[in-house]
């Protein structure tokens, strides 16, 4: 019962800020079920969610076989080493952590159809995160064009783990400042129109300045 309480409180949450910031797209809920079991995950997909986010490519692989039945659309939302994207590469239908060229090699090797990505940028310039500098994101994905299993659908970003609002929300301005500029260069295979950004505890911060997908796990299961 308390999946389907905190969902409501969420969706209602988000109503709000959609409301009170003039969002008129779409803001989708990719949950994060690191921490979770399958028990758990069916519970949630019974309220609607079925965007689900898993982190480790053997605890994907195990919920999906597990899941198999259930109508979901599957995120890879963690750092993925480029030796186990054969692994998983035909299960997602998202990835949230492109972030290096190797493994936009080893996605384009393996991957049948075009795969929606997001470029992984670490805005917080946090040593302990993963992603591209920002400098550096426009080359990147430029340099994607000759990947045509790839496509660019946007960026993701995750905020320092801190209390201060200011800074979150400077994290997150610096994605959508990145992300115009990709928008602008009118790629083809990067449209880029999408952006992955805030977790249980800054998602509202992150709808604020942007976030069209938010990538949400304690916030639905306590």
């Amino acid at each position: 019962m308390k999946i389907i309480e905190n969902v409501k409180s969420i969706m209602d949450e988000i109503e709000t800020i959609k409301q009170n910031n003039n969002i008129s797209y779409k803001i989708k809920i990719c949950a994060a079920t690191k921490y979770v079991g399958v028990k758990e995950m069916k519970e949630l997909i019974d309220t609607g969610i079925y965007h689900l986010g898993e982190n480790r490519v053997n605890d994907f692989l195990e919920k999906e076989a597990t899941l198999k039945d259930e109508k979901i659309v599957w995120h890879f939302i963690g750092n993925l080493q480029s030796n186990k994207v054969k692994k998983i590469i035909h299960k997602i239908d998202y990835l949230h952590s492109l972030n290096r060229m190797s493994l936009a090699k080893a996605i384009n090797k393996y991957r049948e159809d075009v795969l929606n990505c997001f470029v992984e940028v670490n805005c917080s310039e946090e040593e302990s995160k993963h992603g591209l500098n920002m400098e550096d994101v426009v080359s990147f994905i430029q340099s994607l064009e000759k990947y045509d299993k790839i496509r660019v659908i946007g960026l993701m970003t995750m905020a320092a783990y801190t209390n201060d609002e200011a800074i979150i929300r400077q994290t997150f301005k610096k994605l959508k400042m990145i992300q115009k500029k990709i928008i602008d260069l009118n790629l083809s295979y990067a449209p880029c129109q999408e952006l992955s950004m805030g977790m249980s505890n800054d998602y509202k911060i992150a709808i604020e300045e942007g976030a069209t997908i938010v990538r949400i796990g304690s916030r639905l299961f306590r």
